[in-house]
């Protein structure tokens, strides 16, 4: 499994890091019993715009993580994994690679019934530091703390 730098610029990635966004947050959506995901309701172009750092596996892409690093620390904006490509360990991988590519504590956010993705964070060294109420739903935001 190879992790690359990907391009939104390319209209074909940008297309399949959108699909496979569809296709990961529609599984998230049925897990917490939500569907106002706001990357559910993301257009190709609104996904490319995000000023975010991608990094993903596969040609064509099957699973990505898009996140921003600042003097603060790291922020995971989203993980996903093509639902025909859970339990091969991307998401642990993707997850693996961008500790490896940035320094400072990491956070994120995700479904606060999203015991697969809680579960990840967990095992990876990541704290539970709040739930989060939003209209329709919980968030749970995890940190992991590096030095």
């Amino acid at each position: 499994m190879r992790i690359v730098e990907l391009d939104l610029s390319d209209d074909d990635t940008a297309h399949a890091v959108h699909a496979v966004g569809l296709r990961s947050y529609r599984v998230e959506a049925e897990i917490i019993g939500f569907d106002g995901i706001p990357a559910l309701h993301e257009t190709p172009a609104q996904t490319r715009a995000r000023p975010l750092r991608w990094l993903g596996v596969g040609d064509p892409v099957v699973a990505f993580v898009g996140f921003t690093e600042s003097a603060g620390g790291v922020d995971v904006d989203r993980l996903c994994v093509d639902p025909d490509w859970f339990r091969r360990g991307l998401a642990r991988a993707l997850l693996t690679a961008v500790l490896a590519a940035t320094s400072g504590p990491v956070e994120v956010h995700t479904g606060a019934a999203n015991t697969p993705a809680i579960a990840l964070y967990e095992s990876a060294g990541f704290v539970r530091t709040a739930t989060i109420d939003v209209p329709g739903t919980q968030l749970a935001r995890l940190r992991l703390e590096r030095g």
